[in-house]
């Protein structure tokens, strides 16, 4: 089967290690399920990995994609929960368990026309989600549900800033933020960027680092760096930053005088749980809420879909599909 697999790393070259090759169809374990992957979508966990970031080189060659959608061996329609751990081990939540991997970290991932997992980890796709719209889901999708809903706790009425509007998780923390009833403010440095965040349902969207029309309740942050400060002055005394990623750096000077004096509150979240992902959907069907696709792709233009994440040339998600019969069974 073709795969794109993640060779070699390099900060400075990151695609110089992204190779497409045939490999041997993965067989199933006791207890794991094979997959024929119909889409799978980029992260920049994918990236990250191409640039030795968080990923150690001892684990290469391995094959890169998260996101997964598309049928088990007896043709159900399904959808691949990323997070391979244990519950029990994480005291009821997966994500906390000490040996918890994202898929593409410890096991071969999904930008491949065959994929193995945990049977556990299998999620029925309903049947008004497209395989499309569904492997835009698994990761951006529910670490901004997670963020939203199980961290910042957030109900209608709450005043929510979306850092770095266009991102995969941004868009969606935009649009599930909105379909909660929350009054949304986003940035970027982009002008169509931040239309495109008025449009999914934005009270407002200012250049990056512009003060806000008004102090908000929660913080949606996974720029890092270059929006820290930003973030932590336009909380409310006793606001929340959420923070999930730092793809702009992860050492901002830390104000903590700001942050005590002020009584901020600053929030990890990493993924999701599967009882996450399945209360997620629930929400897109009762709100009709869908993720936001910038474009679809062949595995084999997938150096093309990398650079346009390199480039910031996305709003919303890129899809892979990993074969050219992706409708048949």
């Amino acid at each position: 089967m073709l795969a794109a697999i993640a060779t070699s790393q390099s900060a400075s070259d990151p695609l110089s290690g992204l190779v497409l090759r045939d490999v041997p169809k993965p067989d199933p374990k006791p207890g794991w399920s094979r997959i024929r992957v119909v889409a799978s979508s980029l992260n920049m966990h994918d990236l990250w990995t191409l640039r030795g970031v968080g990923h150690p080189p001892e684990r290469l060659p391995i094959v890169l994609g998260c996101d997964a959608a598309g049928y088990d061996e007896d043709g159900n329609e399904v959808i691949v929960h990323p997070v391979l751990g244990d519950p029990d081990a994480g005291r009821g939540d997966e994500t906390l368990d000490p040996h918890r991997a994202l898929l593409s970290e410890q096991h071969d991932g999904s930008f491949a026309e065959w994929l193995i997992v945990p049977t556990r980890n299998l999620v029925p796709k309903p049947a008004w989600l497209s395989f499309d719209e569904a492997a835009c889901l698994p990761v951006a999708w529910t670490t901004a549900y997670r963020m939203l809903f199980t961290q910042a706790r957030i109900t209608a009425g709450d005043r929510v800033l979306v850092q770095g509007a266009g991102g995969g998780v941004a868009s969606a923390a935009i649009k599930l933020a909105v379909a909660a009833g929350a009054v949304v403010y986003a940035t970027s440095r982009s002008e169509d960027k931040r239309a495109e965040a008025v449009n999914w349902g934005a009270r407002a969207a200012v250049p990056t680092g512009e003060r806000l029309p008004e102090r908000v309740d929660v913080v949606i942050e996974t720029v890092g760096e270059a929006t820290w400060s930003h973030s932590l002055k336009s909380l409310r005394p006793g606001g929340t930053v959420v923070i999930a990623g730092a793809t702009s750096g992860t050492n901002p000077p830390a104000d903590l005088g700001r942050v005590f004096y002020l009584q901020q509150r600053i929030l990890g979240s990493t993924g999701c749980t599967r009882a996450e992902l399945v209360s997620m959907l629930r929400m897109l069907d009762a709100t009709g809420v869908r993720p936001v696709i910038d474009r679809t792709l062949h595995l084999t233009d997938i150096h093309k879909g990398f650079q346009l994440m390199i480039d910031g040339g996305l709003t919303g998600k890129l899809v892979i599909h990993p074969s050219e019969s992706r409708l048949q069974k």
